[in-house]
């Protein structure tokens, strides 16, 4: 005798209306397990981070391989206006406070509406936002969640590989609005050393960063962003162990190491080419995969 089975159907939940699964609930829900968002495996780096004059960020995430930083901020119900502004002041401040660091701001509601929709997409790509949708269900005495992207970033900028379509700027402009005069010369000390090594070599301004050419021909193993107290130089290596343990070693700021474009990112201040210039020579050599003289990177 066959019996039919019967199968339980979840039913959705109202976080804003349930007595027990509430914005605190959601919150730590996603702090013990960042995947929920889809964002991927985050790390939890602060949670209810006091902001100065502005209240508390929900969740500080981070991606462990990049160091990218999300401000998450949960609202349940529908969005509106002030979760959106407060999004992206905590955003805002963050950026400011760690400027060594990618930010992105996350909007995380249970309903975001085409009104706020329209509104949201109108900062994107301005503002590196996401928009997830998370819903609550319920079968028998278990609670699961779903999350949806509905808004996913836009990156603004151009590939530094697409030099047909690079906007090109000039000395004056990293100068002026990104950098200093300062930031700049440890471009050329950096060349200097390029020049040294490979001759031929020299900068192309371009409106997000500073590439390199040779000859004309444009090599970006190196590229430079001049910022006001810094430069960073983002050198294409393969990632290794060996070369993140030498780096730290000499003492040089390592920020992270970007897997999309396979460089790693370093924080130059203006006495640093000088001081490790014998070790940048030899970082070089290996981007280009030149031997070097001597067997090892002089640490």
């Amino acid at each position: 005798m066959n019996e039919k089975i019967k199968l339980a159907k979840p039913k959705k939940l109202s976080l804003k209306d349930h007595p027990i699964l509430n914005e605190k609930w959601l919150q730590n829900e996603v702090a013990n397990d960042t995947t929920i968002l889809g964002l991927g495996e985050l790390i939890l780096k602060d949670k209810e981070r006091i902001q100065p004059r502005a209240g508390r960020l929900d969740l500080l995430l981070q991606d462990p391989e990049t160091n990218k930083r999300y401000e998450v901020e949960i609202q349940l119900g529908k969005t509106d206006e002030s979760h959106i502004i407060r999004t992206i002041e905590y955003w805002d401040i963050e950026r400011k406070r760690y400027p060594q660091y990618e930010h992105c701001a996350v909007i995380v509601a249970e309903e975001i509406t085409s009104r706020f929709l329209n509104v949201i997409s109108l900062f994107n790509g301005y503002i590196p936002l996401i928009a997830i949708q998370i819903n609550a269900y319920s079968i028998e005495d278990s609670y699961f969640l779903t999350a949806t992207t509905i808004l996913n970033e836009i990156q603004l900028g151009l590939i530094e590989e697409d030099e047909e379509v690079k906007e090109i700027t000039d000395r004056g402009y990293w100068e002026k609005d990104k950098g200093t005069t300062k930031t700049i010369a440890i471009v050329d000390q950096v060349l200097s050393l390029i020049q040294e090594i490979i001759p031929g070599y020299e900068l192309k301004y371009n409106k997000f960063y500073i590439g390199l050419a040779q000859n004309n021909i444009i090599d970006n193993f190196i590229i430079f962003r001049a910022k006001r107290k810094f430069t960073r130089m983002e050198i294409r290596l393969e990632k290794s162990d060996e070369i993140e343990k030498l780096i730290e070693d000499q003492g040089l700021d390592l920020m992270d190491y970007d897997s999309r474009n396979r460089r790693y990112r370093i924080v130059l201040n203006p006495s640093d080419v000088e001081k490790h210039k014998v070790f940048i020579k030899q970082l070089i050599m290996k981007a280009k995969g030149i031997e070097p003289k001597t067997d090892n990177i002089p640490e």
